[in-house]
């Protein structure tokens, strides 16, 4: 088995870890459900999730991965032997996520090229993005492309590559996103409106139309985001968890990844909200959806004249930057799995994942046109193959995993293994109360809740 590597600082840990934090979750999902979700409301209830629950399992599961040294695969287990189905479940999270986010990865590459080479009006016009999924060869060369450059990295290792890669690209990513959420600040009214109403409507909650059935959704859709946002319940914070020094302080580390993953999520909001605002008004802004990005925004941008196809090229870079490191974890988090429990080299692990991830890949593309087909979810969506992949690791196993971790850490091997971890070098954890709280009693009760809601029983 070859030697554990491990950050080199405390450093190339957070930004390794805001990097998976930050990507298509923040930029992309954020935004359209703060906008959905009654705009401050949805804001002021993501950020006591995200300092309660967000915490609390973000540390027991980095916790866990520095005390057994172990991936996700085998970590649970180790910890404790009846728990190794958690660890099973963890690890098939990120090996059904790889392949549909690396199409995403494919589809945001497409639109940084369109954007860079002067055709952002054309990705403005009504059927471009749904021509370009529904094609044969395109979605499959972008897919490919992208999990190339995602495996390269991995291949690299951990000093070399991930958190090399995450010191060039995170500091970039967020002058990226300072600018364009300054910028859309600043954007000149059409028809009376201007991008600072905009941020009015997205930062000052409100309760209109909302009854008690729309805030318990909103609630539901905050702690989801969660999920997305933070990288738990899917191995990766383990995994990074277990490169994590034990001479490094690991609350701090916790609260720095925290900090710099909700900004960033906020600043999301920023970017895309007042611009959607100004351009297509409060009704377009809260009913973009999930298409926000790909089809809503392209036509912000064609609305900006000749500053559009510059805006619009900086953000799909950023956004793709983005896409890359949260990428690049769901890969080590899988690759890391097949290390430790079969003792296969580095080598070999990253080309066997992601000659499947391929595969799979190639078979979701042809979802949107040879293999398509219709298939309604127990939430009432109606989904095709991508979409059924979503939904049962990010909407079923993930829940499942959490509330494994959170029965396993809370109940079996009891909240003061992790805060033993957590406060080895002398630390002080301010949390402490609060962390055995949510981990025993509230936590599993909410993740439960969000698995009914995910089944549709809610």
């Amino acid at each position: 088995m070859e030697k554990r590597n491990s950050f080199s600082s405390s450093l190339g840990f957070v930004l390794a870890a805001a990097g998976s934090a930050v990507g298509l979750g923040n930029i992309w999902r954020f935004p359209y459900l703060a906008a959905k979700d009654g705009g401050g409301l949805f804001l002021v209830v993501y950020l006591v999730l995200a300092l309660t629950f967000g915490f609390t399992m973000m540390v027991s599961e980095i916790a866990i991965g520095r005390k057994t040294k172990q991936s996700a695969l085998t970590a649970y287990g180790t910890l404790h032997k009846k728990s190794k189905w958690i660890g099973i479940f963890a690890c098939i999270v990120p090996f059904m996520i790889l392949p549909y986010y690396c199409i995403i990865g494919g589809w945001v590459l497409k639109y940084c090229i369109t954007f860079m080479t002067g055709n952002g009006l054309a990705a403005a016009e009504d059927g471009y993005f749904t021509g370009f999924i529904t094609s044969y060869a395109q979605p499959i060369i972008f897919d490919v492309i992208f999990l190339l450059a995602v495996a390269v990295v991995i291949y690299q290792g951990v000093n070399k590559g991930i958190e090399s890669f995450s010191k060039i690209l995170m500091p970039i990513l967020l002058v990226m996103v300072i600018g364009i959420a300054i910028f859309s600040l600043t954007i000149k009214e059409n028809e009376g409106r201007s991008g600072l109403d905009g941020l009015k409507v997205y930062v000052i909650p409100s309760l209109a139309g909302m009854g008690v059935k729309e805030v318990f959704i909103t609630v539901l859709d905050a702690m989801g985001q969660l999920f997305y946002s933070i990288s738990v319940a899917m191995g990766i914070m383990i995994t990074y968890g277990s490169y994590f020094r034990d001479d490094s302080n690991l609350l701090k580390s916790v609260n720095q990844i925290e900090f710099f993953d909700t900004l960033v999520a906020f600043l999301a909001g920023v970017m895309i909200i007042p611009a959607v605002f100004v351009f297509l008004g409060e009704e377009g802004m809260r009913s973009s959806g999930p298409g926000l990005m790909f089809i809503a925004l392209p036509k912000v941008f064609s609305q900006m004249g000749f500053m559009g196809n510059i805006i619009g090229a900086v953000f799909f870079i950023m956004v793709l930057f983005a896409a890359l490191t949260s990428a690049m974890s769901v890969l080590e988090a899988v690759v890391a799995s097949l290390i430790d429990a079969f003792g296969w080299s580095r080598k070999k692990a990253v080309i066997i994942e992601t000659a499947i991830a391929l595969v799979i890949g190639i078979i979701i593309c042809l979802g949107y046109n040879l293999l398509y087909f219709e298939f309604t979810l127990p939430n009432g969506s109606v989904a095709q193959i991508l979409d059924i992949m979503d939904y049962i690791s990010n909407q079923i196993f993930m829940p499942v995993v959490a509330i494994g971790t959170c029965i396993l850490v809370g109940w079996i091997v009891k909240p003061e293994s992790v805060i033993e971890e957590a406060t080895k070098n002398g630390e002080t954890f301010g949390r402490k109360g609060l962390f055995i709280v949510m981990i025993k009693y509230i936590a599993p009760v909410m993740l439960f809740a969000l698995l009914l809601g995910s089944l549709g029983i809610l």
